[in-house]
């Protein structure tokens, strides 16, 4: 365990594992067991981001599944705005021809 800067010997963590040799685990060797700092502190930093990277998998893919279905939203929309103006332009060129056929009508009489 690594409390203070100094390493002493026994169990080891997933960043130091305890070493097979015993020279190398001799508490009484202390240029073997002290360290003032982790040798590996970039190691420690790498993992704590990538455990943080892997808690924002979920919202990311959230937030890439609402992006996507406010794009179907936003598609639909523009299909149904198109269709009704076909319809509308389809009403509009009844319309014309009936006022052409009623002013047609009008002059022959």
């Amino acid at each position: 365990m690594n409390l203070g800067g100094t390493y002493t010997s026994g169990t080891g963590t997933i960043d130091r594992p305890t070493q097979r040799d015993p020279q190398k685990q001799d508490p009484m060797n202390p240029s073997l067991t002290d360290t003032t700092a982790p040798a590996n502190s970039g190691v420690i930093e790498s993992r704590q981001n990538r455990t943080r990277e892997m808690q924002l998998i979920p919202e990311a893919l959230a937030r890439a599944h609402m992006q996507q279905r406010l794009q179907e939203a936003e598609s639909e929309r523009r299909a149904q705005r198109l269709a009704t103006a076909r319809r509308m332009q389809r009403r509009a060129e009844r319309a014309s021809l009936r006022a052409r056929r009623a002013l047609a009508m009008a002059v022959m009489q």
